[in-house]
């Protein structure tokens, strides 16, 4: 894997207008955390609202994958203090591990973070070991005090984690499944900016013959126990392999679009008209406010959930469209990665109503990014929304989106093509900072270099500050 090292000194960024760089400002790559263990990001809302704490977990330090990660943890910054926040009280590790906790993200409206949390040790023997179909989401609030156990620091309230279960997992097959519940696994939870909802990619146990779909779920009185919300799907996938022209087998790659979680974009797989390929294109549930999400359908060990009804599901690409996208912080655009006439995959924008078949161009994507070697990660909005971060060739590049002669200009805040494995992005609530993981050789207390379970360096957090806000870095040039 490719060593991030920490940088004493500043560091050059450059200029592209295009595939053309120069030598422009000075940034400093500031690394945060040191411990043996990895501390991943993973491009959530890794950000507490008030800027104080960084959320990670620590997967791919005793095995591969969530399958292993043993906590979830907040970074406080204004001490560098790494806080446990959730521990499992048993944990299995190597192949059949459990329970697997990871992807937290913050509730941007709430001390709170939501994350993925595996079968508990003692219902393996009933319910297997972690997998994607055998996961819930969870919670934990920032509402404890900090003490030190075994050598670490943990924050609890009344001598607990402040734990609760965000969905119920039912997989009873003589009987339908419980309203509200889920048949499988939720993951990469995110909350919209009011808190409400929280939307998620879905994988089902009882019908693996259904691809992934994406979901929703908001706190309910009706909610099953002990869950605190209740759960629908929100596109009704087809079996793979079984679609008719213009069905969906597959949704992924979601996020919120507007603040109040009215609108969850995602990638959608689709049949074409040949009745052959398929195309993965980028479309839009609307979810209105007024939703009743009880009248979804749970399904049983035959049928598949189905959602609440007044959803309507828009597509608004009819060419590639892929990874994770993203809605503007007002609602009205979103981003996403599609191909220039090159094949380079580039960041393009649209229109949150908008589609590539609109009469009106203004309502057509419009291609952001220039990039010589093109971004296929780290796509982030400003909180201003008239910028927006990714990494092109492990270099961490701002672009301008705001209408006029700046729209299309890139900045590189970090060297391009130095090797340094640069990922998972993630940009604080006042526009001013930037945190992302690397890769880079720790030592110990005792300055010998440890490494993770297959020998590798741990992933580490690295910060920078912007001297600028993306409008005064392009409106100097």
């Amino acid at each position: 894997m490719n060593k991030c090292i920490v940088i004493p000194l500043v560091m050059v960024c450059a200029l592209v207008y295009g595939t053309y760089a120069k030598a422009q400002e000075m940034t400093i790559e500031k690394q945060l955390t040191f411990a043996c263990q990895s501390h991943w990001l993973d491009n959530n809302d890794n950000f507490s609202a008030d800027g104080r704490y960084l959320c990670y977990d620590t997967r791919e330090s005793v095995g591969l994958g969530i399958d292993n990660g043993q906590t979830i943890e907040v970074l406080e910054l204004e001490t560098g203090r790494s806080i446990i926040v959730y521990k499992p009280d048993r944990t299995v590790v190597g192949e059949t591990p459990a329970p697997g906790v990871g992807a937290v993200s913050f509730n941007l409206a709430s001390n709170e973070m939501a994350f993925i949390h595996g079968p508990l040790v003692e219902e393996v023997p009933l319910r297997g070991a972690y997998g994607k179909p055998n996961r819930n989401g969870a919670c934990v609030r920032l509402d404890g005090s900090v003490v030190e156990r075994e050598g670490a620091l943990h924050m609890l309230k009344e001598g607990r984690y402040s734990f609760s279960w965000l969905d119920c997992r039912d997989v009873e097959t003589n009987r339908d499944t419980l309203p509200g519940a889920h048949r499988g696994g939720t993951h990469r939870h995110e909350f919209c900016l009011s808190g409400a909802r929280i939307g998620f990619t879905y994988d089902d146990f009882l019908l693996p013959q259904y691809d992934r779909t994406i979901g929703y779920m908001e706190p309910h009185a009706k909610a099953p126990k002990p869950a605190g919300h209740y759960f629908a799907v929100l596109i009704p996938v087809k079996p793979k392999d079984t679609s008719k022209p213009g069905e969906l087998e597959k949704a992924y790659g979601d996020s919120w679009v507007d603040p109040a979680g009215t609108m969850r974009a995602f990638i959608g797989k689709v049949r074409n008209p040949d009745g052959i390929t398929y195309e993965e294109s980028l479309f839009v549930v609307d979810i209105p406010l007024n939703i009743d999400i009880t009248t979804a359908n749970s399904g049983n060990a035959s049928r598949y959930p189905a959602p609440p009804a007044g959803l309507n599901v828009r597509r608004l690409t009819h060419d590639w469209a892929g990874g994770i996208v993203r809605g503007a912080p007002d609602g009205k655009r979103i981003a996403y990665y599609g191909k220039d006439k090159e094949g380079r995959t580039q960041v393009f924008i649209i229109n949150a109503n908008g589609s590539d078949k609109a009469d009106d161009t203004a309502m057509h994507p419009k291609q952001a990014t220039f990039l010589e070697e093109g971004t296929e990660a780290g796509l982030r909005w400003f909180p201003s929304g008239d910028a927006l971060l990714s990494v092109s060739d492990s270099g961490l590049v701002v672009t301008s989106v705001r209408d006029g002669d700046t729209f299309g200009k890139s900045v590189f805040l970090t060297p391009k093509g130095d090797g340094k494995d640069r990922h998972a992005p993630v940009i604080s609530p006042d526009g001013k900072r930037i945190a992302y993981n690397c890769p880079v050789e720790t030592t110990d207390k005792d300055g010998h270099v440890c490494k993770n379970y297959a020998g590798l360096d741990f992933i580490q957090i690295f910060m920078m500050a912007l001297p600028q806000s993306p409008a005064e870095m392009f409106q100097s040039r």
